[in-house]
């Protein structure tokens, strides 16, 4: 049974099986064992309390995407969403309903809290030669934090968003909601204390050593132990984000040429690699056949080369015949220390 169905299967029984009688002070009945789905159970209360609700229908287009949401609209794409746009179109629209509440003094009648991907799917498909796919919601009238507390509950279930995203999300409802305090927010959510710090930490890593991921699913919480004391000393900043700058080059080439990108844990060896090399790189011009630069190449104190192309006019066969010297040289400097 998938994690999904065990988890529509539990909040049923917490709706349907009537509750225990309380325990007397002649019969004290040693307490059940807690189990998987009991602990679950107390993250979900929230959506146990909606799951039995009638259903509306309507269109994308009829509302907004609530900001608290940790999912980064923005990011999603066909590509991204293929499954799911393929099982809504086999279904005929969403299996389950997305979670939206009323909102009398805006431009649209209705906000959406939970099922952003959802809320995508169908929107690319009213675009894509299927308007009359709806969204099929539930309406539930929610303040800011039980809607963060109901789309967190939603999103912790999902594989697809990023520990940055999670991150961002987590730093923006403490302030907004708790009072600047984690862990009144972690006793709310239900989750440890170090696990929110972990990812309200994430958010401190700046853009520049960002960008040497090849996506932001890269990051992951557990980083951000690693780099932050690193970040927080001047000259090892300087030099993390020298070395994530290449980083960023080099997943931007692969980019372009259809290569496997530099993948997230080797991405982390190379920046922690940075803070022990020692002395400064040689680097020098990559010049085309006529003299004119189109790159650079690098050698470090490991004498791994490193070469960087300029975009250019030239043909592959003139980039190469650039290349052959440098490649041959390295060669002989190999043998030589042989």
């Amino acid at each position: 049974m998938s994690r999904r169905s065990l988890i529509s299967e539990a909040l049923a029984s917490a709706l349907n099986d009537p509750a225990p009688p309380p325990a007397t002070a002649e019969a004290s009945p040693a307490a059940p064992r807690t189990n998987f789905t009991n602990k679950r159970l107390e993250a979900f209360g929230e959506a146990a309390r909606i799951v039995k609700r009638p259903t509306i229908r309507l269109k994308p287009a009829e509302c907004s995407v609530w900001p608290g949401n940790a999912r980064d609209y923005s990011m999603l794409d066909e590509h991204r969403l293929r499954s799911l746009i393929d099982s809504i179109l086999a279904e005929g629209s969403n299996r389950v309903p997305a979670v939206v509440r009323r909102t009398p003094n805006a431009e649209l009648p209705y906000e959406l809290v939970t099922g952003t991907r959802r809320h995508w799917a169908i929107a690319w498909l009213n675009a894509n030669h299927y308007p009359d796919i709806e969204l099929i919601a539930i309406i539930e009238d929610l303040d800011d934090e039980a809607a963060f507390r109901l789309a967190d509950i939603e999103n912790r279930e999902r594989e697809d968003i990023s520990d940055l995203e999670r991150g961002m999300n987590y730093k923006a409802a403490v302030d907004n909601f708790y009072g600047g305090v984690q862990l009144r927010m972690a006793e709310r959510l239900k989750i440890s204390k170090s696990q929110l710090s972990r990812y309200i930490a994430l958010t401190e890593i700046p853009p520049a050593l960002v960008s040497a991921f090849h996506s932001p699913m890269d990051l992951q919480a557990k980083y951000a132990e690693k780099l932050l004391p690193l970040l927080r000393d001047p000259s090892s900043r300087a030099k993390l984000e020298a070395a994530a700058e290449q980083i960023a080059s080099e997943q931007s080439f692969r980019r372009s040429g259809d290569e496997q990108p530099i993948a997230g844990p080797e991405v982390m060896a190379r920046l922690l690699k940075a803070m022990v090399a020692k002395g400064r790189a040689q680097k020098a011009a990559i010049e085309s056949p006529v003299g004119a630069a189109i790159g650079q190449v690098e050698k470090d104190q490991q004498k791994i080369l490193t070469l960087s192309l300029s975009p250019s006019d030239l043909s592959v066969d003139e980039i190469l015949a650039a290349l052959r010297p440098i490649i041959e040289r390295a060669k002989i400097c190999t043998a030589k220390r042989r």
